[in-house]
């Protein structure tokens, strides 16, 4: 049985069922659109970029199927699902119950969900992605909020292959300043975990592992949330009282991907022992493939991560290992990634035509070949 739990982000906009998706891709299969359009912007920019598994709906359930086979062989074996709630109902929430859920060996991967509650915006459409106006507010109230609640117990942490910690489902939360302002301040927001909790409870659960997406020392920011925390996000995140903590993207967590990848990782460490000082919560490591955002722009913006080769990137894997290793707090030995099929942010452990399985077999070497 494999020792660590290696999960990877799952970016569910890989699909045709979702009809509000026209609104950014208009030929109807989802954000494979800005892929397939992608032309280099400068010379030696690596892209276009062509997946070895071709354009595929991830709302099919065979086709997760393939895709849970690839992930499981090579030692991913938790999916974390970014989930939606826009204008009061779910967004993109068909890859996940149309594909994985309804693929008929997802025991092999497990799965758990971060509500990506950030605002919607143009950013999405590549028409209109510099003007980044929104679409629709991530912000919910707390009556919406209950419905969040109720939709997550009820459809999603009842299924054998959910993801638990100590028999706790884990849930992760991405914008903790959304959170906050759509629930009305820190007290409001932290009573709104608790009922969380208490409904996981009542549903026959043993708690809830609430989890929240950092952004690291640079990039925190509590302006005009709450007064009693103003500029102060980290005193912020600690009074809402998650349980642990990890991070999405290491773009969240240095100050610029534009550089080597090496040099990155010896920032992510940095930031690392920020939040291991800072918070109070135990951190679980994260490790990030790459960065280039630009397929979603017409004008090329930069911040390019270079030399983010596979064998880099096992040393990034290596370094996360090593935490978990070393960290006797962490009550599970897990690691995230981003991500399992982040195109358009260039960060993707899904073979493409530039090198190939090369991320996957990163993975592999070090959680499976050599465990």
């Amino acid at each position: 049985m494999q020792k660590y739990d290696i999960a990877a982000y799952i970016w569910p906009a890989y699909t045709g069922d979702e009809p509000r998706t026209r609104i950014f891709w208009p030929e109807g299969y989802g954000e494979w659109q800005t892929v397939k359009s992608m032309k280099p912007m400068f010379q030696g920019h690596e892209w276009p970029r062509k997946p070895l598994w071709g354009y595929v709906n991830e709302a099919d359930p065979f086709v997760m199927e393939m895709e849970i086979e690839a992930a499981a062989s090579h030692g991913v074996n938790v999916f974390i699902y970014d989930w939606y709630w826009y204008d009061n109902r779910p967004f993109l929430e068909q890859c996940l119950n149309n594909g994985y859920l309804k693929a008929r060996n997802n025991h092999k991967v497990k799965f758990y969900l971060m509500w990506a509650n950030h605002t919607a915006t143009s950013i999405w459409d590549k028409r209109t992605a510099e003007m980044n106006y929104p679409i629709w507010n991530g912000e919910v109230n707390f009556e919406q909020f209950q419905t969040v609640v109720k939709r997550t117990i009820q459809n999603y942490f009842p299924h054998p292959s959910y993801y638990k910690i100590d028999g706790k489902p884990v849930y992760m939360i991405y914008d903790f300043y959304n959170l906050i302002v759509g629930l009305g301040g820190i007290d409001n927001a932290r009573r709104a975990l608790e009922y969380f909790r208490e409904e996981t409870v009542k549903a026959g659960f043993p708690g809830l592992e609430l989890q929240v997406a950092l952004r690291s020392s640079h990039k925190l920011n509590t302006t005009g949330i709450d007064p009693v925390y103003e500029g102060d996000a980290v005193t912020a995140v600690n009074a809402l009282g998650f349980d642990s903590a990890t991070h999405y993207q290491y773009v969240h967590m240095v100050p610029s991907m534009a550089n080597d990848y090496l040099k990155i990782l010896e920032d992510v460490k940095k930031e690392q022992a920020f939040v291991a000082k800072s918070f109070t919560m135990p951190y679980y490591p994260h490790v990030s493939v790459g960065w280039d955002s630009n397929p979603r722009y017409n004008i090329f913006r930069g911040n390019i991560c270079k030399n983010n080769t596979p064998e880099n990137v096992e040393i990034a894997f290596r370094q996360a290992k090593e935490y978990v290793d070393t960290h006797k707090e962490l009550k599970a030995p897990l690691i995230t990634v981003n991500s399992w099929n982040e195109w358009t942010e260039t960060s993707y452990l899904q073979p493409d035509d530039i090198y190939g399985y090369g991320y996957l077999e990163a993975i592999k070497k070090v959680f499976v070949d050599e465990e």
